[in-house]
């Protein structure tokens, strides 16, 4: 089974549960597989990547992505949604109203995404097929995938942006994908949508959910342990002088 993972480039992180590192922006998305029912976790910054994901993602399942998680709505995360064609869509709540045709953020993730460099057209293309997101999440929310799988879908923010989603999948090592309110690869980034002042509670969170012996992955860079997650949240409180 690890070998079918590797051969697809996806990381296996536990049973039926693995992470792909996009090129580029060097991104995470994840893949949870149940019985007849797949989660994927972020959907890649463009339309083309999008596709390569879903096709990857059903080859490892078996079957078609089902559910798609977005743990925030930052373009490099968001774009490749709209290649999900019939999943449930689930976002933090006001993910969808960020979303909404004719709104201010499909013009402003296009914006960010051509100033990090996507090609115009794509950034054009994507951020007009931008797919609603009907199901929010205010707390926590539990998705059955059947076969015994279950996957908790927790609203921790914000922090790194005012909607911030963790997915986290139960078993004997648990998995959490934290989104961006975790990066690996570099410092954190904190950019005008961020809740600095409510960042590190969103990490107490996250450890909350996770527990000690979990694995967290981050939105950028390699998976992680609770004790690099807790040192993130000690060195956010002290940038951006929060306390206990």
């Amino acid at each position: 089974m690890n070998g079918a993972w590797e051969e697809a480039g996806w990381e296996r992180l536990a049973a039926g549960v693995g992470r792909c590192r996009l090129p580029g922006w060097d991104c995470t998305a994840g893949l949870v597989v149940g019985a007849g029912a797949a989660l994927m976790v972020d959907a890649g910054s463009d339309l083309g990547e999008g596709a390569r994901l879903r096709a990857g993602a059903q080859r490892l399942a078996g079957h078609r992505v089902t559910h798609l998680a977005l743990t925030h709505p930052h373009f490099d995360h968001v774009f490749g949604a709209a290649a999900f064609a019939g999943a449930r869509v689930y976002g933090a709540v006001g993910t969808d109203a960020l979303f909404a045709a004719g709104g201010h953020g499909r013009e402003a993730l296009r914006a960010d995404a051509v100033a990090e460099g996507l090609d115009a057209g794509r950034a054009e293309e994507a951020a007009d097929a931008l797919v609603r997101v009907p199901h929010e999440v205010s707390g926590e929310w539990t998705l059955d995938l059947g076969g015994g799988r279950q996957v908790l879908l927790a609203n921790v923010g914000p922090g790194h942006t005012g909607h911030d989603l963790a997915v986290l999948v139960p078993g004997k090592v648990e998995v959490v994908f934290c989104g961006d309110l975790v990066e690996e690869s570099g410092e954190p980034q904190a950019g005008p949508d961020a809740v600095p002042s409510r960042w590190p509670a969103a990490l107490d969170r996250l450890l909350e959910l996770g527990g000690p012996d979990a694995r967290y992955v981050p939105g950028h860079g390699a998976v992680v342990d609770a004790a690099f997650v807790r040192a993130q949240r000690d060195a956010l409180a002290a940038r951006f002088s929060v306390s206990r």
